[in-house]
């Protein structure tokens, strides 16, 4: 087995049955969003890369940006400070790193059962968190699908903009596995804004 799926599935948490200890256990484990770094940009050599936290955030904030009144855009905020949480005890977990699609989803959801039975007592919070990060898993609802985008399309603004202060082009794979594959009409807009601006920065760079 790969030694990072051993990592991910030694981590685990057996609640107190004290609710405010175990609240608090959940609380404080986030911090890992804010500290850890995401693998592709590790993998690039890209010196302080943005940490987990900083990928939702911006895209939360992309949510607020859209003009599409058919969305529900609160749940599109809470379902990008929630789509990644799993990764808070799982870590980022990424192609690189050589594991399969179904055992990464089978560590993440046992990251989320952790979260949502050991440490927050299945409360009504609880199932609200779990809920969301169900529905972007599914990705059956118009604001699943349109995070999902943002999700694509965060990553390859950052890759820009890593280019830009590198002063070279050289993350073309984040374009290639991101904008080909929005949807969205609106973010699809975003990314052609996003590769004309690359063109201009870099004019023989490809597409």
């Amino acid at each position: 087995m790969d030694a990072v799926a051993s990592e991910a599935q030694s981590k685990s948490y057996t609640k107190t049955g004290d609710v405010s200890i175990d609240r608090l256990a959940f609380f404080h484990i986030l911090e890992r969003l804010k500290t850890q770094k995401r693998t592709g940009w590790l993998n690039h050599k890209i010196p302080n890369p943005e940490s987990i936290a900083d990928h939702m955030h911006r895209m939360a904030i992309f949510s607020l940006c859209t003009s599409d009144t058919e969305l529900d855009v609160g749940k599109c905020v809470m379902l990008s400070v929630v789509h990644d949480l799993s990764e808070a005890l799982v870590g980022d977990i990424a192609p690189s790193h050589g594991i399969s699609k179904e055992e990464k989803h089978q560590l993440e959801a046992e990251a989320m059962r952790i979260f949502i039975h050991e440490m927050l007592h299945n409360s009504p919070a609880a199932q609200r968190i779990e809920a969301l990060w169900k529905e972007y898993e599914c990705r059956e609802t118009p604001e699943a699908q349109f995070v999902k985008d943002l999700d694509r399309f965060e990553m390859a603004t950052q890759a820009f903009e890593y280019e830009r202060d590198l002063k070279t082009p050289r993350l073309q794979e984040f374009y290639e596995s991101s904008i080909p594959f929005i949807e969205h009409p609106e973010v699809q807009g975003w990314g052609e804004d996003l590769l004309n601006e690359r063109s201009r920065l870099f004019p023989t760079s490809a597409e």
